[in-house]
This record gives C-alpha cells, sequence and structure tokens, in this order.
C-alpha cells in the first residue's frame, strides 16, 4: 500500500486519485471517526483553502465525508495555510484542513492537517486515514466533483479570517508602527491576496499589492515566491523600501531590498538571528536549518558564536528539531521561517513582520541587516527518475560523488536527494568556483539519467 501522506501532506492533480472528490469523502469521514474515538465525542473541523479553482469542490467533497460522521465543521474560506494552523489551535478545533499544493501550479492540489496544537497531523493517524482510503474506495458513492454552485457558504468565513488578521496586527504587530514605509507584497495571486496587503496598511504602511488578483488559474503563475524577479522590478519601480514576495499558500516568505537585490530564507535567517540574539531572544544560540542552507549562512553565524543545526529538507523536521532542542529559530532556504514562540507553523505574514520590524529597531536598511552573509557559490539541478533508489546503492553515482567531495574537501559539499513530491533527484553542489561545481553537477545529472531515468 502507497503511502499517500508524504511530509508535506498530500499533494497530486485536482481531480486525480489521491485529490479526487470520492477519496476526499472518505478523507472527510475517516478523520471524523479517528478525531471522534480519541476525543469521545463528536469533533469540530476547520477548513481552509487558497484559490485554485479544484478548491471549492474539494472543500465540498471533505465537508459530505465529514458531516456524515457527525463531526462539526467550519469554513474559512480563501486563508493562508498558517491562518488555518492558528485558528485550529484557538478555536480550538479538533483538526484543521487546508486545501493547497502551495507553489506548485493550478492544476496541482493538495491537503495539509493540523492538530489543535498547531502542528501537523501525526503520521499515525494520517496512516488511518490511509488504510480507509484503499479499503473504501471500492464503495464510495461516485467521483464526480460536487457542482461548484451548491458550495457551502459558512457565515463563519469573514469572522475566523479577521480572527486570524487581528492576531498578526494586534499580536505578532504590537507596538509596530509602519508610518512611512512603502512595501511591495507580491501576493502570487493565492491565499495572501486579501489578508497581507489588510495587515501592512492597517499598521500604518503603504502597501503596494501585485499579483492579488486570483482566478483559480493564475495562483504562482510567473509570480510569487518562484518569480523573485517580478517583485524586484516592482520595487524598483515603486521607489519602495523593500519587496515581500508569498507563495500559494504564504506559509513562506522572500524578499527583495529597496535596490532590488534578492533576500532567501538563509539571509531571513542571518537577520532574525542577529536581531533575536541581540536582545537575549534567540535561545542557546541556535538556528535550526536544513541541509539545503547555504555553507556561507553557517560560516557567518559561527563568526557571531551562533551554532547552525541541520535537518533533512521539509519545514517538519525543522520544528521537529526546534521542539526537541529548544531552539527559538528555525527555517529553510525556500523562505520558510519558524519562530515557535509564536507558531508552529512557517508563516510568510509573521515572517515579514519580524524581519521589518528588526528594521524598524535597528534603523537600519534590509540592504544593511544582510550585510556580513556571503553566499558560496551554489548550483541546483533536477533530473526526472523512474524510481527513487537509494544513491548508496548505485555505484557509479557513488563513486562520482565520493571523488567530487573529495576535491572539494573542507570548502564545499555535495547533498542528492529525492523530491518528497515529484519523481525528481535533487542534486546540489556548493564551492568555491561556480563553473566547477556547474561542472561537477552536470557530471552527476549525466549519470543519474543513465543510472535511473
Amino acid at each position: 500500500m502507497k503511502n499517500l501522506f508524504g511530509t508535506d501532506g498530500m499533494r497530486g492533480e485536482a481531480g486525480v486519485f489521491p485529490l479526487d472528490a470520492q477519496t476526499m469523502r472518505i478523507v472527510g469521514s475517516s478523520l471524523a471517526v479517528h478525531l471522534r474515538e480519541n476525543a469521545g465525542r463528536s469533533p469540530l473541523i476547520l477548513i481552509g483553502r487558497d484559490t485554485r479553482e479544484s478548491g471549492p469542490w474539494l472543500e465540498q467533497a471533505l465537508l459530505e465525508g465529514a458531516r456524515s460522521t457527525g463531526a462539526e465543521c467550519l469554513s474559512a474560506g480563501v486563508i493562508t495555510t498558517p491562518g488555518v494552523a492558528y485558528l485550529a489551535r484557538t478555536l480550538p478545533a479538533d483538526a484543521g484542513i487546508v486545501i493547497s499544493a502551495s507553489h506548485n501550479p493550478f492544476v496541482d492540489n493538495g491537503i495539509k492537517i493540523f492538530s489543535p496544537s498547531g502542528q501537523k497531523l501525526g503520521g499515525q493517524t494520517e496512516r488511518l486515514i490511509e488504510a480507509d482510503i484503499y479499503a473504501k474506495r471500492e464503495d464510495a458513492n461516485g467521483n464526480q466533483p460536487p457542482d461548484n454552485k451548491d458550495v457551502d457558504q459558512e457565515p463563519s468565513s469573514d469572522s475566523l479570517q479577521t480572527r486570524y488578521l487581528d492576531f498578526l496586527a494586534d499580536a505578532i504587530g504590537k507596538g509596530l508602527s509602519l508610518t512611512g514605509l512603502k512595501v511591495v507584497l507580491d501576493c502570487a495571486n493565492g491565499a495572501a491576496s486579501t489578508l497581507a496587503p489588510q495587515l501592512l496598511a492597517r499598521l500604518g504602511a503603504v502597501a503596494v499589492p501585485i499579483n492579488n488578483n486570483p482566478d483559480g488559474r493564475n495562483i504562482n503563475l510567473d509570480c510569487g515566491s518562484l518569480h523573485v524577479d517580478v517583485l524586484a522590478q516592482a520595487v524598483i519601480a515603486e521607489r519602495a523600501d523593500l519587496g515581500v514576495a508569498f507563495d500559494g499558500d504564504a506559509d513562506r516568505s522572500l524578499f527583495v531590498d529597496s535596490d532590488g537585490n534578492y533576500v532567501d530564507g538563509d539571509a531571513t535567517l542571518w537577520v532574525l538571528a542577529n536581531y533575536l540574539k541581540a536582545r537575549g531572544k534567540l535561545a542557546r544560540s541556535l538556528v535550526v536549518a536544513t541541509v539545503m542552507s547555504n555553507l556561507g549562512l553557517e560560516l557567518a553565524l559561527t563568526s557571531r558564536d551562533i551554532k547552525l543545526v541541520r535537518t533533512d529538507v521539509g519545514d517538519k523536521y525543522v520544528l521537529d528539531k526546534l521542539l526537541s532542542s529548544g531552539a527559538s529559530l528555525g527555517g529553510e532556504q525556500s523562505g520558510h521561517v519558524i519562530l515557535p514562540s509564536v507558531s508552529l507553523a512557517g508563516d510568510g505574514m509573521i515572517t515579514s513582520l519580524y524581519l521589518i520590524r528588526a528594521m524598524k529597531e535597528e534603523g537600519k536598511s534590509l540592504r544593511e541587516l544582510t550585510e556580513g552573509l556571503e553566499h558560496y557559490p551554489q548550483i541546483l539541478l533536477n533530473v526526472r527518475v523512474k524510481e527513487k533508489v537509494p544513491f548508496s546503492e548505485v555505484p557509479p553515482v557513488r563513486q562520482l560523488v565520493e571523488e567530487i567531495e573529495n576535491k572539494l574537501g573542507a570548502k564545499g559539499r555535495t547533498l542528492l536527494r529525492y523530491s518528497g513530491t515529484e519523481p525528481l533527484a535533487r542534486i546540489m553542489l556548493e564551492g568555491q568556483s561556480q563553473s566547477e561545481i556547474e561542472a561537477y553537477a552536470d557530471k552527476i545529472a549525466d549519470v543519474i539519467r543513465r543510472e535511473l531515468a
């Protein structure tokens, strides 16, 4: 039986198993049953979604399944992934379901399930749901998506969104005045399209939103966190103080300074680590990142007596290490940043407010705050594969990587891993020479194609 839940929930093409209406009804009913078994009562389930055209009928299928077993359900409508995590924790709900495929194109969709703590659902419950899916699909009633016109319009949607916005403005933004600050917001035509401009304007900033007119199909399309060049052009044209790029569900954010320079997740961690340490709030002088974070971040943090601890790729693993180590800051190069004292989910808007607070309190521009971090040249390549054989079990790949690592020595590193959601081998190299690591990466890619494609 294939695991349907990966490290970041369930994801795939909308309308195709397991992201079809029939399966979503089973997910809804299965989750409700297992929650009732644990709680001894009918559970409360919260559902939110991003702006994809498949979102409404997937939501309706989940609602039908959950309600068929007696669960009470609330819809937050279009809201960010961390917004659902926050609401699940504070309502409190027995679970929160997000319907989103994050940075993927509109044809894809997915679900993430949060526990009342605001953490993603544990693997044990996911396996129970998977077992129910495989056992019940044969007997389920039809696979046609519900008519979008019949999707429940919950009267609570606006109030739930307002509750989350109030938390961001009043708790995270407490005492923060953004008067005189001009910020361009690339909302990726996703879940942040309404919320992010409202938040920044409420705190006094001049908010200039772009890509904030979702039509169901333009989410992440040539915009957002995967196309930061669009944001850089807008920041320069607007003469803004900085720019923020969200992904489709706004659980991550990337930045551009006033000169149009790209500020990735590593640079964000660098700025926040220095800001928190100066105020005695960087617990254990520790930052948690993944194996993908640049070697330059590790060296820069070391120069400030801050230790970098690496995990496998995925915000789930970053959070696990944050909680087990007692650290107060962690994240990924891709822009997921977790501050566990305020949220156990990566939240692009929380990250933005923390970064802007650092600018305001330090009296420095974003460019000035990122000084001291020198990125080592890095190359990332993806190679499509037919099967995900451990690289250690493919002698030509293993031998070539060993040769390259010996040549790079302590001034570089290699990382090979498989995508958790796609049939891709991911190749990452760092070193002192861009041309050298590019040549090495091409050699590894050629061997992987020969052996595994």
